[in-house]
């Protein structure tokens, strides 16, 4: 067994130093978990971040709020020409006065800054907030130009780059082309034709640049009478300058959130990977070292998983400890047993070549004889000890009835008419998960003892019961019982204490120590005690406990 381990060792000593290095390579200024941390928070603050800045409902509803605004102001304008500039005539018939509406048109437009045309019936345009008339010196174009030194090009190249990705992700639809031709008449615009003939309406189309042009019109009409259109043009820079001072804020929050998020989020991986790497660490250490100069860190008083699993660590390499000691004495002990044997096999064999004594050769080969079915029994026990941890582990435990199998041990025992008498108390259904085999090998081998040390006239009681969650199971005899002090010393490994009758070397010593770990791997205890009436041992009682679920 130690050579198996020794090789063991050995097999998972060479990959162990690119292991190591792939540990060290790993843990840089960010580790991989720290950068996926920073990715989940950064993501999700990203997607709500994008989600703001669409902004595409908010954008319609300021187009829809201005539409309305202009319509309104367009009728108000309509309403005063059909009272001021509009004559009747001596039949009835209503005209515009062109230069009246022109002078109106002229000063109404400088409250709202909106450009103003007003379109006769025939289609032809009137007045033009924009156009200036002067006798003599023809028709005056006037444009407002933006005030010195407020357009910044760089600024104005990324608004522009910004507002142009943001309205892909908003999916809006291509708008029509807004065209001002140097002759304007009403077959131009949809909108003056729509209020010629008595609605009005509004509508957004886009200029060569690509900014948004707003435009509403509304007929003007006395007693019913259509006379004439008001058309009113404004630019949508109100509305993109209210969405980017939006977004700009919006942003600048961002840059903000993403600078507190970038922090807490190599704060929260450095509380969750450095502990980590610690343990990676500390467990590659222990896993190279061959002694116990290393240790998993202690921990557990962060009181979380990372703490949990530190507790769990130094738990489990402290068992591993536990199993090599275990297999070490193991070894040692099994060597020690093996030896005696083989001791007197030598010196029995040495002997059997110098006699010439044929029935003393005889004698020598009994000896012989006993001592090699000494050592085969030993090491089929040996053989069962080591195999028994590995079996446990891996098969699957089933519904064992008490009741049937100590029963029909009690049989199989009483068969046996000069022995001892078997005598069983089981309750019916006292069932216990377990491996029934293995179970059986623990009730055979102490219901064997009692009978070994049981004399003769006596009798053997197996007894079992329930006990809120436990079942309890007791084995009893009439023999001596147990030296006082030995009472835990009997379930160590190769102990012997048999009766004086016995011939020696009949058992390995091993029976109750695997009966012991059997018990333990089902949850249970095994106990000896002796059975004492009147201060007198009147026998041993070996106690088992078995979990009923």
């Amino acid at each position: 067994m130690s050579d198996l381990g020794t090789g063991d060792h050995d097999q998972h000593t060479g990959p162990s130093e690119p292991r190591t290095t792939r540990i060290e390579e790993r843990h840089g200024l960010f580790s991989p978990l720290t950068w996926r941390i920073l990715a989940v928070n950064a993501l999700a603050l990203f997607v709500l971040v994008a989600g703001i800045l669409y902004l595409g409902r908010y954008k319609q509803e300021l187009i829809h709020s201005e539409l309305e605004a202009m319509a309104v102001q367009a009728e108000m304008y309509a309403a005063a020409l059909s009272t001021s500039a509009v004559s009747s005539s001596d039949d009835a018939t209503n005209r515009v006065k062109i230069e009246v509406a022109r002078e109106m048109v002229r000063r109404l437009v400088g409250i709202t800054g909106a450009r103003t045309r007003l379109f006769a019936t025939n289609g032809s345009l009137l007045a033009d907030s924009r156009s200036i008339q002067s006798l003599g010196a023809g028709t005056i174009q006037a444009e407002q130009l933006p005030p010195p030194g407020e357009e910044d090009a760089f600024a104005d190249i990324m608004r522009k780059l910004t507002d142009g990705i943001l309205t892909l992700f908003e999916g809006e639809q291509p708008l029509p082309l807004y065209v001002d031709p140097p002759v304007a008449s009403a077959a131009d615009y949809p909108e003056v034709r729509a209020a010629l003939a008595g609605y009005s309406r509004g509508v957004v189309r886009v200029d060569s640049e690509g900014r948004r042009v707003l435009s509403v019109s509304v007929p003007v009409a006395r007693f019913k009478q259509v006379l004439a259109s008001v058309m009113m043009t404004k630019s949508g820079e109100s509305i993109e300058n209210a969405l980017h001072a939006v977004r700009l804020d919006i942003l600048k929050i961002f840059v903000f959130a993403f600078g507190i998020t970038v922090l807490l989020s190599i704060y929260l991986a450095g509380v969750i990977t450095r502990p980590l790497n610690r343990l990676a660490r500390a467990a590659e250490r222990v896993r190279r070292s061959k002694n116990r100069q290393f240790a998993i860190p202690d921990l557990s008083d962060r009181r979380d998983e990372i703490g949990d699993l530190s507790t769990t660590l130094r738990d489990m390499t402290e068992t591993l400890w536990d199993r090599m000691d275990a297999i070490e004495r193991f070894a040692a002990d099994v060597a020690h047993e093996i030896k005696n044997p083989l001791t007197s096999l030598r010196s029995a064999v040495e002997t059997a070549t110098r006699l010439k004594d044929p029935e003393r050769q005889r004698r020598l080969m009994e000896i012989i004889a006993e001592d090699v079915q000494r050592l085969d029994r030993l090491i089929s026990d040996i053989s069962d000890y080591s195999r028994m941890d590995a079996e446990l582990s891996r098969a699957e435990s089933e519904e064992v009835d008490l009741d049937v199998l100590l029963y029909t041990l009690g049989e199989l025992y009483n068969a046996d008419a000069e022995g001892p008498r078997v005598k069983v108390s089981v309750p019916e259904n006292l069932n216990v998960p377990a491996l029934e085999s293995r179970l059986t090998q623990v009730f055979r081998n102490l219901i064997s003892n009692a009978i070994t040390f049981t004399p003769e006239g006596g009798e053997v009681r197996v007894r079992a019961w329930r006990d809120k969650n436990w079942a309890v199971i007791t084995v009893e005899d009439d023999g001596p019982g147990i030296p006082p002090g030995k009472e835990e010393a009997i379930f160590n490994r190769f102990y012997t204490e048999r009766p004086a009758t016995e011939k020696f070397g009949q058992h390995s010593g091993l029976g109750l120590s695997i009966s012991k770990r059997i018990i333990a791997a089902h949850n249970g205890e095994l106990s000896a005690q002796n059975r004492v009436v009147r201060d007198e041992i009147k026998g041993a009682v070996f106690t088992i406990r078995l979990p009923l679920d």
